[in-house]
């Protein structure tokens, strides 16, 4: 081979990887997320494993910003949803990605009793208190809101706190709570959340990833290929209020114990259940038992290959299929954001527990002085 021809042939290689390089470039930049928030500093922080993988993370609601993983032919896509910026982020009320406190899901009318003393939150939400009273407006409330405090950051993972006064939101008891993300050797992104309290109170808390598969945002989640390993659920109200009941899934469409797209039956407003929700927004009661080496849910997108298995030491799953989404915003790749464009899969104690937990079936959810609140969860990434 001549020398020129050499030459002409290894820049057209250089040339090729740097264009792959390119198409698989962060979407993020760290200074779009430097900013002071109610007086407190914003930033990112990306995780890395030996894989190439990346987890983005922002201590704005201590929330997942961008999940980079190899889909089935090695290109690298963004596994969830959400905003490219912090300013989006702090001025349109959203849930993406973040860590949800003090007590995720919703508590009828805002209202917990413990030791005889009623204690009265915000109703955000129908009359009832939702992730914690979430609002951005006239003040930010719930943790997913709020500014935490960075603990530690190494290369694949990234603690942070947060420092909860007694009476904020209502929720009595001064509470130090931390969440943990470790990004591990194989596509898993393992969280552990923990808290102590000074006073008895209530804890629930989940992360609120909105996960599309597909790689490209634009299209909607309803192709996924959703298992749950949950023969029962617990049913709402028109108000999105669990009724205290716990049904089982077989012959109506809450049933996934054997994977379906879920989009097969999500507009079958016949079916009480998915008229109260607007579609799948409820908690489905896990075969697992509280099991964290067993798998409690799987998404998959015939798309890329990709899937997600969702590991827990929870009672209960909140599969949420996006229903408000309504196309305000765009996503990091400059889509809307439209209805089902994303789906949750929120590990937790069941909603409303501080005012069932004496039914069948039904978790505690409190936490007293001198106990230490712990929550796992997995989500563990791979092609097929």
């Amino acid at each position: 081979m001549r020398k020129s021809s050499f030459i002409a042939l290894m820049a057209g290689v250089l040339a090729l990887t740097a264009c792959s390089q390119e198409q698989e470039a962060p979407v993020l930049n760290k200074a779009d997320f430097q900013m002071e928030f109610t007086g407190k500093q914003t930033d990112l922080y990306k995780l890395t494993n030996s894989k190439g993988a990346e987890v983005w993370v922002t201590n704005f609601g201590a929330r997942i910003v961008a999940i980079m993983v190899p889909d089935k032919n090695g290109n690298k896509q963004d596994a969830v949803i959400g905003f490219k910026n912090i300013k989006d982020y702090t001025t349109q009320a959203s849930d993406f990605g973040s860590t949800v406190g003090r007590y995720a899901n919703r508590i009828n009318q805002g209202q917990i009793t413990l030791d005889g003393k009623t204690y009265q939150l915000p109703q955000n939400n129908f009359g009832h208190c939702l992730h914690g009273g979430c609002t951005l407006e006239p003040e930010p409330m719930g943790w997913q809101n709020l500014v935490w405090d960075v603990k530690e950051v190494k290369k694949s993972s990234i603690t942070l706190v947060m420092n909860s006064a007694d009476g904020e939101a209502g929720f009595p008891g001064n509470v130090v709570a931390t969440v943990t993300y470790t990004l591990t050797k194989n596509n898993a992104i393992d969280i552990v959340w923990k808290a102590t309290t000074d006073k008895k109170t209530v804890i629930n808390m989940t992360n609120h990833s909105y996960f599309n598969l597909n790689g490209d945002h634009s299209i909607p989640v309803t192709n996924h290929i959703l298992t749950l390993n949950a023969d029962n659920f617990t049913p709402c109200d028109s108000t999105y209020m669990t009724t205290g009941e716990i049904l089982p899934v077989a012959g109506t469409p809450m049933d996934f114990t054997k994977g379906k797209a879920i989009g097969k039956e999500i507009n079958n407003y016949d079916y009480i259940q998915l008229k109260n929700g607007n579609g799948y927004d409820h908690n489905w009661v896990l075969n697992t038992k509280c099991d964290d080496t067993k798998c409690a849910a799987k998404l998959y997108s015939p798309i890329t290959g990709i899937y997600v298995e969702v590991y827990t030491n929870e009672p209960g799953i909140q599969f949420y299929s996006g229903n408000f989404l309504d196309g305000s915003g765009l996503d990091k790749q400059g889509n809307k954001m439209e209805q089902r464009t994303g789906c949750c899969l929120e590990t937790q104690k069941f909603p409303d527990s501080p005012n069932k937990s004496n039914l069948p079936g039904w978790y505690s959810a409190e936490l007293v002085p001198g106990q230490e609140y712990y929550s796992h969860c997995i989500y563990q990434f791979g092609v097929e």
